[in-house]
């Protein structure tokens, strides 16, 4: 019996199925036209081709003339490829831990800030704005840091209280939006008393993918490499999760357990994504959804094509976000809502016709 025929606990085998080719080659093509598109277009347009070869004289042993000059190889290598390469990991840690969420609450509306992980991180950061303790840039301010803190607070209280609800699906959710609302108060409370800083923080808020160099990137990775992990090993578990906990039970699964796993990994990483982005909504729903209209609702399928998709669909939001009103540039959430609420009506729809 091979490991690709089990679904990550003892005694339980399925047909396998592997991602399949098709599905794959489509994710694949979307992130290499998003980080086309997100390393050439901008206010200042560079050729694809001249990327390319940049690109490849920074590998070890090769010495190629892209022809750019100076100040377009900076721009390529030290703002806009950090800027990408956070963009993939952010949009594809969002999106496969929405896809983990609905699967493991078998809810087709539940998003990586269903327990709360916005409330917490927004209230962090907003006491570590008003506190004058650092202004969100760079990962080790105390920004991200009390982001990062506050959003795994409000996951561990949101399962705690859960379980002492009866420990059930409904009492977890319930939960996360009892802790979410306490907390939002607590931060609505704080931006009242401090208005001066109303501004700053609204743009925190909002999501922005703003980079110092490769440190945001790094930081945000091993946390990345954690959630995909983990959640990809219970993939199969999670599609038999899908018919009930009695049923996965009487397979030889462990609903109970399995769920707390898949869910911490999923909170972990959307905890780590909103601390270096700031609220960026939607992507949790747009993407899974999107992968599940196209190429299926088994999670086999969904969560691995989730991390390609999301990853180009957070790029392609942020070129459109910087380039909408270039000069200026458009907070990220605000592109991601834009999108995100007519899907959300389609979503709806969609899912009272089963597609789910």
């Amino acid at each position: 019996m091979s490991d690709s025929q089990r679904y990550g606990e003892p005694g339980v085998v399925l047909q396998a199925s592997g991602l399949r080719p098709r599905p794959l080659a489509a994710g694949v093509a979307a992130v290499a036209l998003a980080v086309v598109a997100g390393l050439t277009v901008g206010p200042v347009d560079i050729a694809a081709h001249r990327v390319a070869l940049q690109l490849l004289d920074g590998l070890p042993g090769l010495a190629i003339d892209s022809g750019l000059s100076d100040a377009h190889a900076a721009i390529v290598e030290q703002i806009r490829l950090p800027r990408v390469a956070l963009g993939l990991l952010v949009g594809a840690t969002l999106a496969v831990s929405g896809a983990t969420y609905q699967g493991a609450f078998r809810n087709p509306l539940a998003d990586p800030y269903l327990l709360g992980i916005a409330a917490g991180a927004g209230l962090g950061a907003t006491i570590a704005i008003t506190s004058d303790l650092g202004d969100g840039a760079g990962v080790f301010d105390a920004v991200p840091l009390a982001a990062f803190a506050g959003a795994l607070i409000s996951v561990t209280v949101s399962y705690v209280a859960g379980h002492l609800g009866g420990r059930s699906t409904a009492s977890l959710i319930l939960a996360g939006i009892a802790v979410a609302s306490f907390l939002t108060a607590c931060q609505t409370y704080v931006l009242q008393a401090n208005s001066d800083a109303f501004r700053q923080i609204f743009a925190w808020i909002l999501g922005r993918l703003a980079t110092s160099g490769w440190s945001e990137p790094a930081l945000l990775l091993p946390y990345f490499a954690v959630t995909v992990g983990v959640v990809l090993r219970y993939r199969r578990a999670l599609d038999v999760l899908a018919v009930g906990d009695e049923e996965a039970a009487a397979l030889g699964l462990e609903p109970r357990r399995i769920r707390m796993i898949v869910v911490l990994a999923a909170s972990l990483g959307a905890a780590a994504a909103v601390s270096v982005s700031g609220l960026i909504g939607f992507v949790g729903i747009i993407v899974p959804h999107t992968v599940r209209l196209a190429f299926g609702a088994s999670n086999r399928l969904v969560l691995p094509l989730s991390i390609l998709f999301g990853g180009a669909f957070m790029v392609l939001a942020d070129l459109a976000a910087r380039t909408a009103l270039a000069p200026a540039e458009l907070p990220i959430g605000v592109v991601t809502a834009f999108l995100g609420a007519p899907f959300f009506v389609l979503v709806l729809r969609t899912s009272r016709r089963e597609v789910w």
